[in-house]
């Protein structure tokens, strides 16, 4: 099991935790109340930093209730923060743009991580054919 070293900056939010056998994704909360008009933009602090162990980041993403509940989406779409962001006041944020009028209150569960091994190093071999099934369309459903 590895251990993550973190710093909170705030005790207006639940401490992180794992929930086993639900999600390997864990909640990341608001630090702060935030009120924002549609249209706006704002990085949303999330009261934590962490130490991440060498070789690793951290994907953030909105919760699947995100846009439901607040009406916000990440401008990034998925944010990476490798290991290297590891400094005493390199506190993690959610960059936000509201598409209506929102509320947030400190606590409300707004994204979720996951930490993940870097890629590994790889080469690109160009060829004139590949070896799978050609399913000719797009994605998994083979519709264009």
């Amino acid at each position: 099991m590895e251990t993550i070293r973190i710093k909170y900056f705030t005790d207006k939010i639940d401490k992180l935790a794992y929930i086993g056998g639900k999600s390997d994704w864990i909640d990341l909360r608001a630090a702060e109340d935030v009120e924002m008009k549609a249209g706006d933009f704002r990085l949303i602090p999330l009261g934590v930093a962490m130490a991440l162990p060498q070789g690793y980041e951290a994907h953030i993403v909105p919760r699947s209730s995100t846009f439901k509940n607040f009406g916000i989406i990440q401008t990034n779409h998925m944010g990476i923060i490798d290991e290297t962001y590891c400094g005493s006041n390199d506190q993690w944020y959610f960059p936000a743009y509201a598409l209506r009028d929102t509320k947030i209150r400190a606590n409300d569960r707004i994204c979720q991580f996951r930490i993940t091994k870097h890629q590994p190093r790889i080469s690109f071999e160009e060829t004139e054919e590949l070896s799978g099934r050609d399913r000719g369309g797009f994605g998994s459903t083979g519709i264009r």
